[in-house]
């Protein structure tokens, strides 16, 4: 059996140093917004070249509580992509905002701004671009566009710690840089996190006060806000893996390489375009093929995890359908239908690289 992605092997190499850290919280009994969270927060700004990090519960948090901190609001148009999970649009919605779904870049995947562009109305705010799979979009190209227009960047990360575009991080360009570190994310947890980057004072104070109730001061209560803070048990794993992410990223930019290599001569599929302003850092490894189902079926049959990121895009899903109406994006439907994600993690070896792509051809013939 080859997995998805295989969380123990990551664990079995860390578990001394995180079990020692997790009796030492466990000794301590601080569990909310301890030492490790601020330790963490520091330690991830510095890495992401900003000025500040605020923890909070979740990736679709980070995305809410971004949002919300900024002042987006109803009767605000948001304009994103399609092609991600549903937490991109939900945050919006949360908000009270509208999202204004953009035909995607065939090959990046990501927004294509040339759409994003057209997209623009009197009623426009910000757009949330996704670094979709772990590559960056063209942020210095976007935010010469939102800057032109008086348009907000907020950057959904969830999928991007450690890439970036033109030697910058992805989430420092913006307004506010959204991450999540489910446990299958390059930087994971073993529960739910997620964190804002941000340059502004402003923004970092409003995000503190929205994720712990709406309160500066103890029982003392500004504005409505949210239960939404990381716990500490989780900044202990997350700092030993941030100690760790660029070897782990190298791990998954040489899984990809290998893929590469061994898949360019099968007849129907198209490996993953990487632009070379960037550097990719793979949280998923999305090909293109005609005779998707086919691979998927021969695939499954030997063991072998594979998934369809993303079946249907969100301009179709029914509860979008409801409110938008009929929406053709070309593009985006084209890719979900011919899309498929292959076994992805720093310790793929060579030797189940071999064996998947041997399925794979087998199924492309």
């Amino acid at each position: 059996m080859i997995p998805m992605v295989d969380l123990k092997a990551q664990y079995a190499d860390l578990r001394p140093e995180i079990d020692q850290a997790l009796a030492e919280v466990l000794d301590s009994a601080q569990f909310i917004l301890g030492p490790n969270v601020k330790a963490f927060e520091q330690e991830a700004a510095r890495y992401l070249g900003v000025d500040h990090a605020v923890a909070c519960a979740s990736g679709t948090d980070a995305l809410h509580l971004a949002l919300a901190a900024t002042g987006i609001g109803p009767g605000d148009e948001v304009i994103t992509t399609p092609f991600t999970f549903i937490a991109t649009a939900e945050a919006i919605c949360y908000v009270g905002a509208t999202p204004v779904f953009v035909d995607i870049d065939p090959r990046s995947f990501n927004l294509d701004l040339e759409r994003v562009a057209a997209a623009i109305t009197e009623r426009t705010r910000a757009v949330m671009p996704v670094h979709l799979f772990g590559q960056a979009v063209d942020m210095p190209a976007l935010r010469k566009l939102a800057d032109n227009h008086g348009l907000l960047l907020i950057e959904d990360c969830a999928q991007s710690w450690g890439a970036t575009r033109d030697g910058g991080q992805t989430g420092s360009f913006g307004a506010a840089g959204c991450y999540s570190f489910f446990p299958s994310k390059n930087l994971g947890c073993y529960g739910d996190g997620g964190l804002v980057a941000t340059g502004s004072p402003t923004i970092a104070e409003e995000l503190k006060v929205l994720r712990n109730h709406g309160s500066r001061e103890r029982y003392h209560h500004h504005v409505i806000g949210y239960n939404s803070r990381l716990d500490e048990m989780q900044a202990v794993i997350l700092r030993a893996k941030l100690r760790r992410i660029d070897r782990y990223n190298d791990g998954r930019r040489r899984a990809a390489r290998a893929y590469n290599d061994a898949l360019k001569d099968v007849p129907g599929i198209t490996t993953p375009w990487e632009d070379p302003a960037g550097q990719h850092v793979y949280h998923q490894y999305t090909l293109l093929s005609d005779c998707r189902d086919a691979i998927v079926k021969a695939l499954q049959a030997e063991q072998i995890g594979c998934a369809v990121y993303y079946p249907i895009p969100l301009h179709q899903q029914e509860v979008f359908r409801k409110r938008h109406g009929h929406l053709s994006l070309p593009v985006t439907e084209d890719v979900s239908r011919r899309c498929l994600s292959l076994p992805m993690f720093p310790e793929l070896g060579d030797d189940q690289i071999a064996r998947i792509v041997e399925v794979i051809r087998k199924a492309a013939e």
